[in-house]
């Protein structure tokens, strides 16, 4: 899956030059501008005078598989990122349940009362002097 992700990359970046470079030789519908600047008289010497239309249709279609090839890249993406964290989840759920399953069940410890003897609580309290210090 990843090496169809990586190969859709490079015909889409392949795609993406394709399209710079129609659209910069494309005749602008004035005779000026960045058509004629990127070499426009000589795309009507290699396609012909009526060039504007070829580069037109090939551009419509070069835009086209475009889209298809960036959707394409995008679904893929997510599916691969969206499948190992499900595929974390269950196994953490499978880990949980064999540890559960593998330890036994301890019942407390019993706490033994405190003998009568003694206090129940181990702190107690200093004496209180009952003269002031001097």
């Amino acid at each position: 899956m990843t090496f169809l992700i990586g190969l859709l990359t490079v015909v889409l970046v392949l795609n993406c030059l394709l399209l710079i470079l129609l659209v910069l030789i494309q005749l602008p519908k004035k005779d000026a501008g960045a058509g004629l600047a990127f070499g426009g008289a000589a795309t009507d010497a290699l396609f012909g005078a009526g060039s504007g239309n070829v580069l037109t249709k090939i551009t419509k279609y070069a835009t086209g598989v475009f889209f298809v090839l960036s959707l394409s890249v995008a679904l893929l993406q997510s599916h691969i990122h969206t499948n190992p964290s499900r595929e974390f989840e269950r196994q953490t759920e499978e880990a949980t349940k064999q540890a559960a399953g593998a330890l036994p069940v301890a019942a407390p410890a019993p706490v033994s009362p405190a003998p009568s003897g003694t206090p129940a609580s181990s702190e107690t309290a200093p004496p209180v002097p009952t003269t002031p210090p001097q």
